[in-house]
């Protein structure tokens, strides 16, 4: 990994402030994680869960709870528009799916997010395996 240095850290922690704060028509607080919805605790959690990780500054800390909170972010609105959220102004997990199935940008997430599939319509498509491969 690259060192980054206090000054490039700072401008890229304003600039996701910023950001944030455009979003959601907030104020732009620098100095403070008020500004954070996702508890830092547990994203500093999940960061030491990693192997490769001995210690976080607190500057990578923000911003990487800031980038989680602004993919979650673009996720859930993309999905609200693409899905059905717009006709009963909710947004459901088949609309997270698809937005994960659909679109290049969250195909990462295709695993994490699979569509539902009742349990006879699945063994229906086991049966039906079983039946070709006999063959």
């Amino acid at each position: 990994f690259k060192r980054v240095t206090v000054r490039q850290t700072h401008r890229l922690r304003v600039c996701f402030v910023k950001m944030a704060g455009n979003n959601m028509g907030e104020k732009v607080h620098t100095s403070s994680n008020k500004n954070i919805s996702l508890p830092i605790s547990r994203v500093k959690l999940i960061m030491k869960s990693s192997p490769e990780v001995s210690s976080i500054n607190q500057d990578a800390l923000f911003l990487t709870a800031k980038a989680t909170e602004l993919f979650v972010q673009h996720l859930a609105m993309y999905s609200f528009k693409k899905g059905s959220g717009q006709e009963n102004k909710s947004l459901t997990y088949s609309d997270l799916a698809n937005a994960a199935e659909e679109s290049e940008t969250f195909q990462f997430l295709a695993d994490i997010l699979p569509k539902k599939i009742l349990a006879r319509d699945y063994l229906k498509t086991l049966e039906e395996k079983g039946d070709d491969s006999d063959d």
